[in-house]
């Protein structure tokens, strides 16, 4: 449960300004947390923080456990003794990210780190990286391992690798320990650069009073050290092909549904071990961030499960979640219960009562407010205090686009609501969110800098193209600076 009145800005880490073709951890996200104690702010909410892979995506990760090593610093690394100034780049675009030549020149780039450390190990760095590799064990050894054999078989999805590698037999996995340690080692060294990042850059960020808001998708991905380290607890046939898999009906977002592709829980194994597997999961996450939102939080009441090989969402059907036995097993494990549900889409009673029986803030996104109905729950009004309010969210349009793009009697309504002219429409949810009774109100960067749907970071339904969007400047305007913590203050957040 939210307890004070507080506010903050999305913006994923990718989306850092930079030289070097993505945002990473090092002095622009230090700038970051600074630009955002300038504005009033207390929350800085990210994305997925994990390894992506095909469409770039962070809501479809290698692991649920690893950080992405496009996030590593290379001013950091050459602060550490690990690379060498100044550094050649490419020339990136500012305002973008390229994904495929700037992962092939940061993976170079990170192999001639872990070089210099093997050639010439720093003794307190190598104390440092023996003490992650221990600590970090339970979810580390698997996910190199998987990294490892992915690129010995050509970077495909591990159901279409050699068999004995695909089914883990013995003898294989202990072929690979020891004809590929080193391939081993370098992929945990990574690991290893950046959670020291992150931890640093989270210190930072407690020191000048920001807490960081994590994501967690509910469901992995089905080419993940997850699902090929734990095939016991998904809906899998016999070569970890998924039989059942994760998506969405028809909503505002989709008028087929959504067809995600992950695989479905096998929640009565989960619920004979505890929900053990989750609860090393969640309290991982927590290591890092200090709230964490639940992507699809409905499905721990109801979910939608549909055959594999379905060609839309359409054909699925809805089955009973794991409900209080799961938020049970987290109460005992994290009593605080720092947790926001992101309760948005097709949603039934039941969702809400698991919601509110565990007290758990809900989403309001105001860009779904103005459709006249007076009973709808994303009017300000309506909000009760122990809720998250958003103008949008990584999936929406900028606020600005979605204006441009809005009939006229959606902008007619807002006109009449928020009583404006829609001359500043960004400006006009943020203060609308601010103002509410919502504990938490949050903006994604984009509307504040009052941008237009070219700054979009997805559009769901959409396999590629997205999650490119980075600031082209490296600071917020100070009028922007000053007008927030103006709103800040007066919102009393």
């Amino acid at each position: 449960m939210l307890h004070e009145r507080s506010s903050g800005v999305l913006l994923h880490p990718t989306s850092l300004p930079g030289p070097y073709g993505v945002g990473d951890l090092g002095p622009a996200a230090y700038r970051w947390v600074d630009t955002l104690v300038a504005m009033g702010c207390t929350y800085w909410q990210v994305l997925p923080l994990g390894p992506t892979g095909y469409g770039d995506s962070p809501y479809q990760c290698f692991s649920s456990f690893a950080g992405n090593p496009l996030l590593i610093s290379p001013d950091l690394l050459i602060q550490a003794g690990l690379l060498t100034a100044p550094l050649e780049a490419p020339d990136f675009p500012a305002g973008s990210v390229d994904y495929g030549p700037t992962i092939d020149w940061k993976m170079e780039l990170l192999a001639g780190a872990f070089e210099t450390f093997v050639d010439n190990p720093d003794p307190e760095l190598a104390a440092e990286f023996e003490s992650f590799l221990s600590a970090e064990s339970s979810w580390l050894d698997d996910f190199s391992m998987f990294m490892v054999i992915k690129a010995s078989q050509g970077g495909g999805a591990f159901t279409d690798w050699a068999a004995p590698v695909r089914d883990r037999h013995p003898t294989a996995i202990a072929e690979v320990r020891q004809n590929s340690a080193i391939d081993l080692r370098r992929v945990a060294f990574w690991q290893f650069l950046f959670f020291k990042q992150w931890t640093e850059l989270h210190a930072y960020a407690t020191s000048r009073g920001i807490g960081i808001i994590g994501d967690l998708p509910i469901f992995v991905s089905a080419d993940s050290a997850d699902v090929w380290a734990n095939r016991e607890l998904f809906e899998l046939d016999a070569t970890g092909q998924a039989t059942l898999i994760a998506g969405v009906p028809p909503d505002y977002f989709s008028v087929t549904g959504q067809l995600w592709g992950n695989p479905q829980y096998r929640w009565d194994v989960h619920h004979e071990q505890n929900f053990s597997w989750w609860m090393q999961r969640l309290t991982a996450t927590l290591r890092f961030v200090d709230l964490v939102r639940i992507d699809h939080f409905r499905a721990f009441a109801d979910y939608w499960e549909i055959p594999a090989g379905s060609p839309t969402a359409e054909t699925g059907r809805w089955v009973d979640g794991p409900g209080e036995a799961f938020f049970n097993t987290v109460a005992e494990h994290l009593p605080e219960m720092p947790i926001i549900a992101e309760d948005l889409g097709e949603i039934s009673q039941a969702v809400f009562d698991l919601r509110d029986h565990f007290q758990l803030p809900g989403m309001k996104i105001l860009q779904f407010a103005f459709d006249g109905d007076v009973d709808n729950p994303f009017l300000p009004h309506h909000f009760p205090e122990n809720c998250v309010v958003y103008t949008g969210t990584h999936d929406n349009d900028t606020t600005v686009g979605w204006w441009m793009a809005s009939d006229e009697d959606t902008r007619h309504q807002a006109r009449l609501y928020l009583t404006i002219d829609g001359s500043d429409i960004a400006w006009d949810l943020i203060r609308a969110g601010w103002y509410s009774r919502a504990a938490l109100a949050i903006a994604p960067l984009q509307d504040l800098l009052r941008l237009d749907t070219t700054a979009r970071m997805n559009v769901p339904g959409e396999p590629a193209g997205n999650w490119s969007w980075r600031m082209a400047d490296d600071e917020v305007p100070d009028h922007v600076k000053e007008s927030m913590r103006e709103l800040n203050s007066q919102a009393g957040r």
